[in-house]
């Protein structure tokens, strides 16, 4: 495979669509439309546990693109720092933790989008009282939902949120090894 040239076919103000034309190996000529983020960064999806229960830490979340609710991690745009997983769990969720793995720069939605992100793993003590009645700090756009969920109970609980027309995010199917 071969990419030949690109030109841009729309450009907001956060994102950006672009069409590559490239050749395949049998020398024909391709097209593939995609999308870039304007500012490059390094995106942070959470995967928190309280601890000692070592619930999840999951949210339901609207989201214009699909007009609908989600459940998924908590995450967000973290500018290529992974202690920004710290801030973003605590405005979404209103637990504070401490981060005890960070993995290294993966691609998040390769077959449309350019993103990239770090999981990083945090720890949350459940017993601390910062944690014993957590308060979210959402941003004016934001409408989410926190949820703790054990690994035991993950399969059902998503069924029922799917059950009540509510999008499941693909990566927890993985996280809790369901249909395995």
């Amino acid at each position: 495979m071969k990419k030949l040239h690109e030109k841009i076919l729309y450009e907001g103000q956060w994102l950006s669509v672009r069409e590559t034309i490239y050749q395949n190996k049998e020398g024909k000529e391709l097209s593939w439309e995609c999308v870039d983020r304007k500012r490059s960064t390094v995106g942070v999806v959470i995967l928190a546990r309280l601890m000692p229960s070592k619930r999840f830490i999951l949210i339901k979340q609207y989201r214009p693109a699909i007009d609908g609710y989600i459940i998924a991690l908590p995450a967000g745009l973290g500018f290529n720092d992974p202690d920004h997983a710290l801030v973003e769990l605590k405005e979404e969720t209103g637990y504070t933790g401490k981060i005890i793995d960070v993995s290294p720069v993966l691609k998040t939605g390769a077959s449309l989008i350019n993103d990239s992100a770090r999981i990083v793993t945090i720890e949350v003590d459940e017993n601390l009282p910062a944690n014993q009645n957590p308060i979210q700090e959402l941003e004016e756009a934001e409408d989410i939902q926190v949820f703790l969920v054990s690994k035991e109970d993950a399969k059902n609980f998503l069924l029922e949120h799917l059950a009540q027309d509510t999008h499941i995010a693909g990566n927890l199917w993985y996280l809790f090894g369901i249909g395995q």
